[in-house]
């Protein structure tokens, strides 16, 4: 683990960002709005939401911080002179954003070139803010806390989209898993993994994310009491298949179905 000492100044920064994207997005969300895709094989839109809100993003750190480096969805990756790297996700949770349901948001962290140090999910139009540090985390400045959640027959689980896990091994897996939960919902998006910190969402399960899909979300899950890795156990912040779990012992749980899947 890095050494560095957060800056107080970059939380700050970061509130910056946010109200920034929240100006370009609340601008556009639930009114007619032109929609791209950005796939040939399937469906993957992007909007001038999603655009304005990430070069706004990136005007401000140009300004502020022009040695940190920039890593987001929509722009071209910039390396900075200085440990630090801004990972920005404009508008994670683009299908929900288009089609006027509030299950999306504005992404934020900063890697301290070992790790996210810190995180923040916005989501302006409810007016929800979570942060955190990978050692504490919280909903508008109020602490929270991830629950208790030691079975599978007690959990909640969440998916982005059953399409996920069409094919194998991920239909096996989540076959299982949906029988043996309490409870799954699906299409939440970054706000899931929230819903997981603030302690009412046990599991989350994604693959093939990409780094800024998941990077402000760690620390984020991680200073709730929550646990985030591959699904092979390894570091999630590079993306890839994701669990995140409010409960260690769930965790663990699940990581060894995964193991024998």
């Amino acid at each position: 683990m890095n050494d560095q000492t957060l800056p107080p100044e970059y939380l700050e920064f970061a509130e910056e960002l946010a109200d920034a994207a929240a100006r370009v997005t609340l601008t556009y969300f639930r009114l007619p709005l032109e929609v791209e895709n950005k796939e040939a094989e399937r469906f993957d839109p992007v909007t001038l939401a999603d655009k304005g809100a990430e070069r706004a993003m990136r005007a401000l750190i140009g300004e502020r911080y022009p040695g940190h480096g920039v890593l987001g969805e929509e722009e071209e990756n910039i390396a900075g002179e200085e440990p630090w790297t801004w990972v920005l996700d404009p508008v994670d949770g683009t299908r929900s954003f288009i089609s006027g349901i509030p299950l999306w948001g504005t992404l934020i962290a900063l890697n301290d070139g070992t790790r996210p140090a810190l995180g923040m999910m916005d989501q302006p139009f409810t007016r929800e803010r979570f942060v955190g540090d990978g050692s504490s985390a919280s909903l508008n400045g109020r602490p929270i806390q991830t629950r208790a959640c030691s079975r599978l027959a007690d959990a909640t689980l969440m998916v982005t989209s059953p399409e996920h896990f069409q094919q194998p091994p991920y239909s096996d897996l989540f076959k299982q898993l949906s029988n043996d939960v309490r409870l799954v919902r699906y299409s939440g998006d970054c706000y899931a993994y929230c819903m997981l910190a603030l302690g009412l969402v046990d599991v989350v399960l994604d693959p093939g994310l990409k780094p800024y899909d998941i990077q402000a979300l760690i620390p984020i899950i991680e200073g709730a009491g929550g646990v985030v890795t591959r699904w092979d156990g390894g570091d999630a912040q590079h993306g890839g298949d994701v669990i995140a779990c409010g409960d260690p012992r769930l965790h663990a749980q699940i990581l060894e179905l995964m193991r024998l899947a």
